[in-house]
């Protein structure tokens, strides 16, 4: 299945996780990052997403799925480990509209979350379209030996000239040039102190 490539801007927005168990807790520290607001809804909840019930991070309710419980919600996930109760999650979550990844069934639903290795500001996100998810961590992981937070730092250097260019009213196409050649020369930098890769 062709997916789409896409950053959101989460802040703010509500994001509810049906489940709280460890999948439910790996999502839950990704969007708590990006400062979602997160809503759990689970029967029962893992010691480490009970630990956040009284840090205002996260809100928990322990008891049944209901519809209701997806009111105002940007995002849904569906992460029980109960297939018809995904299932349910997933249909209504579609019926209103709203954005739906299943944990137990990653093509059932509208996306999935890829493997993220961040570098300051560079997200590198690798996918498999929820196909094999473990093979995209491995595959981050892999990369993650040969960019090393140095990259973020390039990052702000090159966002600092792009700013600079921008103020000086020059050319888009110029301003590109510029920017190309410099991340060329800091990257080409980097990787003579590399090995190359295997």
């Amino acid at each position: 299945m062709s997916t789409l490539a896409l950053n959101i801007q989460m802040h703010g927005k509500l994001v509810v996780i049906i489940g709280g168990g460890t999948v439910a807790l790996r999502k839950l520290r990704t969007l708590v990052a990006t400062g979602a607001i997160v809503r759990v809804v689970a029967l029962e909840v893992c010691p480490e997403i009970d630990a956040l019930k009284d840090s205002g991070i996260v809100a928990i309710r322990v008891g049944a799925y209901m519809a209701s419980d997806l009111d105002n919600a940007f995002l849904v996930i569906a992460a029980t480990n109960d297939p018809m109760i995904n299932e349910q999650v997933r249909v209504e979550a579609q019926r209103r509209g709203i954005m739906v990844a299943v944990a137990d069934n990653p093509s059932a639903g509208d996306c999935t979350f890829p493997a993220i290795l961040q570098r300051g500001d560079l997200d590198i996100a690798v996918s498999t379209g929820g196909r094999c998810p473990t093979f995209a961590v491995d595959v981050r992981d892999c990369v993650a030996g040969y960019i090393g937070s140095e990259y973020g730092v390039i990052v702000e250097q090159i966002a600092a000239e792009r700013e600079k260019l921008l103020t000086n009213g020059s050319s888009s196409t110029y301003n590109t040039q510029v920017l190309r050649s410099l991340a060329n020369r800091l990257i080409s930098e980097l990787t003579e102190r590399k090995e190359p890769l295997p």
